[in-house]
């Protein structure tokens, strides 16, 4: 501890140093041996090396199998959940987020996600809570089937209150050219299949925030009984992670398209991938979203086009298949614990203004 921080007055003739600026070299050297053995658990054949390197490195060879390998890259964070993790002191589910952010897009095109990298910024290097952290994003990483092949941990003090840290990372994957999925592939006719999310996932959360703080002034251990569990707990349920069921939905039947439905609600996350002409209608009645996302529109009383084009309402990943591949590709998901459903279909434009749109009322 410095001196300035413990409140006393330093010796005359002191130098200044990274400690009494309030960064901990040897506190961030013990959280890399505490996160090494779950760094271990991601390792994929082709990666060379462990921790310790200014580099990850994994082996390009690897892509000789593939006759024309498109690279895709994605990063991204998880905004302010990361909050909710400090206030319940829990660390070692928010790592799944990260990874969940960035696999689910780089599986949109079709890409098997290779290898990530994460970014962790602190107010002051708690190693085990660091170690926690790292455990998460590792566990999340071995879920997605890809390596956590390096990051990197700052500390910085003055900028952030000790117990404040926000995370980020970046991934890479790869698709064969003539695999690649997306607007071009989707016809009319095609059905639109949908994941069940495990919650809220990583968005909408300063929405989520201010209506069960700041309006409800709700806890985060007030039991509530439409969860079965604490507020606290339902808002920290992790983000589930598809890419591997994704990946696996792409060998069993012919797949024209996926949309991560993240930041911006179905409607607007589909239509990223409708080509001009086209268009996605999803009815509303073939799903129940879950307690939450009543809960956050009562509470707020956010009207229903809010709550949409914020929150995912239930489904975290959707798939657009042609008609015939729907049964193989609803049995395909099934056996492997994924609850998914038909929830529209593709037609023309028309006179529709975007390229989605949901219809009908929720199911009760």
């Amino acid at each position: 501890m410095s001196a300035e921080s413990s409140g006393r007055a330093p010796h005359a003739g002191t130098g200044a140093s990274y400690a009494s600026a309030g960064v901990d070299i040897e506190a961030g050297d013990r959280a890399v041996e505490l996160m090494k053995e779950w760094v271990k658990k991601t390792k994929r054949p082709e990666v060379l090396g462990g921790l310790g390197g200014f580099a990850g490195l994994f082996d390009a060879s690897a892509l000789k199998r593939y006759e024309r390998p498109l690279l895709a890259s994605a990063t991204d964070g998880v905004g302010t959940k990361v909050d909710l993790a400090r206030k319940m002191g829990v660390y070692d589910t928010i790592g799944h987020d990260l990874v969940g952010m960035v696999v689910d897009d780089l599986v949109v095109c079709g890409a098997e996600p290779l290898f990530m990298t994460d970014y962790i910024c602190v107010g002051k290097v708690h190693p085990e809570r660091v170690a926690a952290i790292v455990k998460g994003i590792a566990e999340g990483c071995v879920l997605a089937g890809c390596a956590l092949v390096g990051g990197e941990t700052a500390e910085h003090p003055g900028l952030l209150g000790e117990d404040d840290f926000d995370v980020a990372g970046a991934g890479t994957g790869v698709v064969e050219y003539d695999r690649l999925l997306g607007a071009d592939r989707i016809r009319k006719g095609d059905a639109v299949i949908a994941m069940a999310s495990s919650g809220l996932h990583s968005n909408g959360y300063s929405l989520v925030r201010h209506v069960v703080f700041d309006r409800a002034g709700w806890a985060l251990d007030r039991e509530v009984e439409e969860f079965g569990r604490t507020l606290g707990e339902e808002l920290l349920e992790p983000t589930k992670i598809y890419s591997l069921d994704c990946l696996a939905l792409t060998r069993t039947a012919e797949v024209h398209a996926f949309s991560h439905i993240t930041g911006g609600g179905l409607a607007n996350n589909l239509a990223r991938v409708i080509p001009d002409g086209l268009h996605a209608t999803v009815d509303r009645s073939t799903w129940t979203p879950g307690a939450v996302f009543d809960l956050v529109g009562k509470a707020g009383q956010v009207e229903r086009l809010e709550l949409e084009k914020t929150l995912n309402m239930g489904v975290g990943m959707m798939a657009v298949v042609p008609e015939a591949s729907v049964d193989v590709a609803l049995e395909t998901l099934a056996d492997r614990g994924v609850d998914a459903w038909v929830a529209g279909e593709i037609t023309e434009r028309g006179d529709h203004a975007s390229g989605a749109t949901l219809t009908g009322d929720y199911a009760k």
